[in-house]
């Protein structure tokens, strides 16, 4: 899939991906925030962003000289972008020496920065252009509501049965995120400890879960290609969520536990991981 290479195409992408998430009800009030990085600079850049100025970075990015970023500002809230752009989003160009850079706005510019978790965007951005060698990153973090419900549970929130637990419900799952879902700790929102798990999860995973908060997940393709893997795995901790109520209610109204949903079993996740070749180590 060709990402797109426009100022014009990505701000559209970024708009449709908030509108997604915000049906899902993952970005409530100024939650979430999404960023996308290209080594060319678009080439319609300043009619959209006339304003420049300098600013430090959070992090230092050696490895991102002359890249162009399109983030969300801080506080903003992402069902808005697709209305607004101009509004809600700033680009920054890094500077020689990966410090500090150009940041680029608009007149109509609602937010007094870029948003909070950019240093977290920034590590993994730089991590697939240089270990990756990708020359265009979409990164978005979310709160999608039945993925941190379940994050929530002691007895689940490990690599093996949270993944089991919501790739059971519809075969297609694993076709689409075959590397799963990786799992993390609570950890301090904005700290380090998070930003260096953050990135090294999302070495070898799309989506990585951090607990008890939400969700950051990647891709080369377009922001909007980002939810489409977010939308996978939220319905399939949606169905599991509902089964747990569903367990619970016919326990107390002293019904037989097979009145419960089963999933799929792993003998059957397995024939589909075969009919399709999918590549994981999920079932292995």
């Amino acid at each position: 899939m060709q990402h797109p290479t426009t100022a014009a195409d990505i701000l559209d992408s970024m708009g449709r991906a908030g509108e997604r998430l915000d049906h899902m009800g993952a970005c409530e009030a100024g939650a979430g925030n999404i960023s996308v990085s290209i080594r060319q600079t678009p080439p319609d850049l300043e009619d959209f962003f006339p304003e420049t100025s300098e600013i430090d970075l959070p992090v230092s990015v050696p490895g991102l000289v002359g890249w162009t970023f399109f983030v969300t500002g801080s506080g903003s809230r992402l069902c808005e972008v697709r209305e607004d752009p101009r509004a809600n989003v700033s680009v920054i160009q890094v500077k020689e020496g990966g410090t500090r850079a150009v940041w680029r706005t608009s007149p109509d510019k609602q937010f007094a920065r870029p948003t909070s978790e950019f240093n977290s965007h920034l590590g993994v951005h730089e991590d697939q252009a240089v270990n990756s060698g990708k020359d265009f990153q979409a990164v978005i973090h979310a709160q999608p509501p039945y993925l941190v419900s379940l994050s929530h549970i002691p007895a689940i929130r490990n690599q093996v049965d949270f993944n089991r637990a919501i790739f059971r419900w519809e075969p297609e799952t694993i076709v689409q995120v075959p590397d799963g879902v990786k799992v993390l700790d609570f950890m301090i929102p904005g700290g380090e400890e998070l930003g260096n798990a953050n990135v090294e999860g999302l070495r070898d995973h799309v989506i990585v879960l951090w607990s008890k908060h939400g969700i950051m997940v990647r891709s080369d393709a377009s922001p909007l290609a980002a939810v489409d893997k977010v939308e996978y795995v939220e319905t399939g901790a949606m169905y599991e969520f509902r089964n747990r109520l569903l367990i619970g209610a016919t326990s107390a109204a002293g019904l037989p536990a097979d009145q419960a949903g089963e999933g799929l079993h792993l003998s059957e996740s397995q024939r589909v991981v075969d009919a399709f070749g999918v590549d994981t180590e999920l079932y292995s």
